[in-house]
């Protein structure tokens, strides 16, 4: 397919269209090459779909700073001006997508409680609508639903299960043995018709394109692990596989990975599967095939040297399920390709695109020739394409208003920690000559899986002349077993060496300043920048801790009764983190260098009391730091309003120029 630009089009879902004005930057703003006011907002194009006639294209859109998102539908005939515009209040649209060529599904939500009850609850209520564009008319469904499948051979239903609000927002190590039931939705009269219902035995189920459930996985009573699998048409499941004890720990990385298991099914030939497995004592996930007929595993497909294969995509028409490329982390999410045809649409994309970094078609029509395709890397905060008829055009940006020539590039390195393991890391790097000041950003989980692509907060801290490293540390998902395990009981230990081997590493080869060194990270990254504070022979010239896990033997007691509910592994690893590594309330005595700590108030998954505790231990050990409370923000960042942002951005740059050691950083 060949692609030709053109320029943009009048109708253009960016600044100009959305109206929006920034203002100049205050002088605690002064250090970053763009205002605040422009990283503080909210994506402003969320996702773009076009449907898959081809006919209309759904925006996601936030059209102000402090406004609700917005459906706008255009006719992909005439792109002046929206069709429909569709709102949700009180309620506010969190998610779209088509379902069918008249169809739109997804979920909305609307603060209703003051405060969070327990850990994982949350201030929301959710709910599922959906929306036929033929009728115009908007239909409201009971529950928080998630789409399984869009049954393509039923146009009039969807496959759907209850989702979990909070824990589908991170990695969770039991969604996998949650029961879940799953329904056909009708998307006409909006009944629910069972189709089965879980059980912890069965507790994830994987459906074909006909409904049908083919894979299960789930735990005895034993805690021990099995996978199950049906031919389409069986009344039970089959048992097949290896038999997992949860209660060892040296099975923990299967746990919590999530990307083990079915990760496609053949549609032409219902009796072919491809598995994610580490099969016969690999250190990494590799892709395999697998024979429903027989229960057997087949060859294996592909495995990626350096990494775990995480995924799978398949081909980009709707209904053609050709599996097309395999993909496993490095210096982006990389793809080892099946599809010659995929990989040259790709390629022909990427040398058209500006700043081409993670290409992806995120929707084409049934013909092929119309399709929106999604960018997003270090210099692109997220921008979206439309292709038609072989020509290309901007649609708008998460962001529109960053200067991407502007935004600095991330480099992917590999580096050898003091025990001699390897580990992955990101750089970005601010504009100028170093050595640079340096702030070290963990991610949190700590075990979540991290691919810089584009990161809000590292381009913000590089805009301010700051390098940022984000690294891969021990425990990471992504990388094989062996760097997972040897995260074990380690946190505020070998973890955490492992980012400042990262740090010396950067101050070896010349690019950073080793008298000019910060940590700041948020959930376990904020737990691993309250560690920061207190170590000896301390590299670091300050710490912000966001969203800190500040008294994680404290999550633990509050768990009381859990080592009979879950897997002795499982219970080990919670207490290791809790009361085995070191926790940061325990040694505020120890503190040697100045200290940020901001919290969400709503914090569903790190609840406030770890704020409100860690500050009076902090204070009453006659220790100087600043503590700063996010109103009504809760944990994750699609949360973080502009006015949260607006706030956090400006005191952490503040913080940093000015506050952090001796002179600022």
């Amino acid at each position: 397919m060949k692609i030709l630009k053109k320029p943009l089009m009048a109708a253009m879902l960016g600044v100009s269209a959305l109206g929006l004005s920034v203002a100049a930057p205050s002088e605690t703003q002064a250090t970053s090459s763009v205002p605040i006011d422009v990283w503080a907002l909210r994506d402003v194009v969320n996702a773009v779909q076009i449907s898959p006639d081809g006919e209309h294209l759904l925006v996601h859109i936030n059209p102000s700073r402090e406004g609700d998102y917005l459906l706008q539908i255009y006719k992909t005939s005439d792109l002046s001006t929206p069709y429909r515009t569709l709102a949700a209040d009180p309620m506010e649209i969190i998610s779209a997508r088509w379902v069918s060529d008249n169809v739109i599904v997804g979920n909305a939500w609307e603060i209703k409680r003051e405060t969070v009850r327990r850990q994982e609850d949350d201030t929301r209520n959710y709910a599922t609508y959906f929306y036929n564009l033929e009728r115009n008319k908007f239909s409201q469904v009971s529950g928080n639903l998630a789409i399984i499948n869009t049954l393509p051979d039923e146009p009039d239903s969807v496959l759907v299960a209850a989702a979990d609000a909070v824990a589908d927002l991170g990695v969770d190590p039991f969604a996998a043995f949650r029961p879940r039931s799953y329904y056909r939705l009708n998307l006409r009269t909006g009944s629910q018709s069972l189709v089965m219902r879980g059980t912890r035995k069965y507790g994830n189920i994987q459906f074909d394109n006909q409904g049908n459930p083919r894979f299960a996985i789930g735990q005895d009573s034993d805690f021990t692990v099995k996978t199950y699998y049906r031919k389409p048409g069986d009344g039970s499941w089959t048992q097949f596989g290896e038999v997992y004890d949860q209660d060892d720990h040296d099975n923990l990385w299967r746990f919590l990975t999530g990307f083990q298991g079915l990760a496609h099914i053949d549609q032409d030939n219902p009796n072919l599967g491809y598995m994610i497995e580490a099969r016969n004592g690999a250190d990494k996930a590799s892709l395999w095939e697998f024979n429903f007929e027989t229960g057997e595993f087949g060859a294996e497909v592909f495995a990626a040297e350096d990494a775990d294969v995480m995924a799978v995509g398949t081909h980009s028409i709707p209904g053609n399920e050709t599996l097309a490329f395999a993909q496993y982390p490095g210096a982006k999410w990389e793809r080892h390709w099946f599809d010659e045809e995929e990989k040259a649409l790709y390629e022909a994309l990427e040398q058209q695109i500006p700043y081409a970094h993670q290409v992806s078609i995120s929707s084409r029509s049934y013909d092929g020739r119309t399709m929106v395709v999604s960018n997003r890397g270090p210099r692109d905060p997220g921008s979206f394409w439309l292709v038609k008829d072989g020509q290309l055009a901007k649609l708008g940006s998460r962001n529109p208003l960053l200067n991407q020539d502007a935004l600095a590039d991330v480099e992917y390195i590999r580096y050898t920690a003091r025990d001699g393991m390897t580990i992955p890391g990101y750089v970005t790097k601010p504009r100028g000559e170093g050595p640079f000041p340096l702030v070290v950003l963990p991610h949190g989980g700590p075990h979540v899986p991290e691919v810089i692509g584009y990161d809000e907060w590292g381009q913000l801290l590089a805009s301010a002349g700051y390098m940022v490293l984000q690294p891969g540390y021990r425990m990471t998902v992504g990388w094989g077993k062996a760097h997972f395990d040897g995260g074990y009981g380690e946190h505020g230990g070998a973890m955490q060496d492992d980012k400042d081997d990262g740090a010396l590493y950067l101050v070896e080869q010349g690019l950073v300043d080793p008298d000019r060194i910060a940590m700041f990270g948020w959930s376990y990254g904020g737990y691993a920048a309250l560690v920061a504070t207190s170590r000896e022979d301390n590299i670091y010239q300050c710490a912000i801790a966001g969203a800190a896990v500040a008294d994680p033997a404290k999550t633990y007691r509050l768990g009381a009764g859990r080592a009979g509910r879950i897997p002795r592994a499982l219970n080990d690893w919670a207490e290791r983190r809790g009361t085995i590594g070191i926790n940061p309330i325990e040694e505020v005595e120890k503190v040697n260098i100045p200290l940020l700590m901001v919290h969400p108030e709503d914090d569903s998954r790190v609840l406030y009391y770890h704020f409100e505790d860690y500050k009076k231990a902090f204070e009453e050990a006659g220790k100087t730091g600043e503590f700063v409370t996010l109103e009504d923000a809760d944990h994750f960042y699609r949360t973080l309003m502009y006015t949260h942002q607006q706030q956090f951005y400006t005191k952490m740059l503040d913080y940093l120029a000015n506050d952090c050691g001796p002179g600022g950083l």
